[in-house]
């Protein structure tokens, strides 16, 4: 059996989606794959009671018959954090429950994918980094990773010096922009290389994996439309409206694929929001409605405005939460990510080459010989 630790350089990164779209790739081949995410990081209160969603859609798409508890044995919540502060956690134990699950899991499969936490640091405080998982599971650790500047490898040396030359089966960037293709595979990609770091694949930025919907947003913070236009347009980032419509109209220009918010008191900035063609909607808070001449741009631009009580702080903070963690996280998501790896990443380097084992694994080889001759007849 072989045992993929998916850890990343820090928070929403695609690491779920790329767990899971090798999970189905695996399946494909006729492998009988198992899952773990040992942390439970995507929580709903401080109080620890978890919506981790991953484990969930993990069971499935992978067809996984396991409880939850055994999936995710640890809610990484404030209050466990705090618990761990205070010597109310031990480090020892933690593990042993994470190792008995893991054996339970396991058992039987040919290959075991572990979902790493936020970021490969994650744990740190009970022992358990992404990097310690994987000593105590004897993982293989695929290190995901987003590429904008040369700056951004001195986070994935960090990280790799943090894991280990011996645990590292190579780095997978994720959403790389069409600008930073050519410089990543033709210099960083060696570069990294040649210091024993192997580059597993390049994967490029996917429209539909870089954002949520209007429509998605509005819905995630409850938001009333005050305007009849469409809502199937991307958001990928915030822009927050506080200064003159001068400079308002500059900052706005120099974004695309943004969500302006804003007070809807303030039509000055509305206004500029408007003249900027990178902004897909604006966001109005403190339950204000814009004045008629705002609405009527709006819809003459095709420009959808939202209406959502509360102030332009806590909505921001939740408006960004919702593209970070809520990336239409879904069996399309998951999909098309097993297609962007096929084409871009070495999946035999990752996953290992590993053969079917037992009774499943023997009834799927004529399927998985099937689809290795369509691939070849593409």
């Amino acid at each position: 059996m072989n045992t993929v630790l998916v850890t990343s350089t820090g928070e929403s990164t695609g690491k779920t989606a790329i767990t899971l779209a090798l999970g189905v790739l695996a399946t494909e081949r006729g492998l009988d794959v198992g899952y773990m995410k040992p942390k439970g990081t995507r929580l709903q209160s401080s109080t620890g009671k978890t919506l981790d969603e991953d484990p969930m859609l993990a069971r499935e798409l992978l067809d996984i018959d396991a409880e939850m508890h055994q999936l995710e044995p640890v809610v990484y919540s404030p209050t466990f954090i705090q618990g761990a502060v205070r010597g109310k956690e031990n480090a020892e134990e933690l593990s042993e429950v994470i190792s008995h699950h893991f054996e339970d899991i396991s058992a039987g499969k040919d290959l075991m994918l572990v979902e790493g936490g936020g970021s490969y640091r994650t744990g740190g405080i009970v022992d358990l980094t992404d990097g310690d998982v994987a000593d105590l599971l004897d993982a293989e650790v695929v290190l995901v990773a987003d590429y904008q500047h040369p700056s951004d490898l001195d986070d994935v040396v960090a990280a790799v010096e943090d894991i280990g030359p011996d645990r590292l089966a190579g780095v997978v960037f994720n959403r790389v922009s069409d600008s930073a293709y050519d410089e990543l595979e033709t210099e960083v990609a060696p570069f990294l290389e040649a210091r024993g770091v192997p580059v597993l694949g390049v994967v490029p930025t996917e429209k539909d994996l870089a954002g949520v919907t209007v429509e998605e947003l509005a819905n995630e913070l409850g938001a009333d439309l005050a305007t009849d236009a469409p809502t199937d347009a991307f958001v990928e980032r915030f822009l927050v409206g506080a200064m003159g419509g001068d400079a308002a109209l500059r900052y706005f220009r120099r974004t695309k694929n943004a969500a302006v918010i804003t007070g809807g008191d303030r039509a000055n900035i509305q206004r500029a929001a408007l003249e900027a063609p990178g902004v897909k909607c604006i966001i109005l808070t403190g339950g204000h409605r814009p004045v008629g001449a705002v609405i009527g741009k709006a819809e003459e631009k095709g420009v959808p405005v939202l209406l959502v009580n509360g102030d332009t702080l806590s909505v921001t903070d939740r408006a960004e939460d919702i593209v970070s963690t809520g990336r239409t996280r879904d069996e399309r998501t998951v999909n098309r990510m097993r297609d962007l790896l096929y084409e871009h990443a070495d999946i035999d380097a990752i996953i290992g080459n590993v053969e079917p084992s037992g009774d499943g694994g023997a009834a799927d080889d004529g399927a998985t010989d099937d689809a290795a001759a369509d691939e070849d007849d593409e």
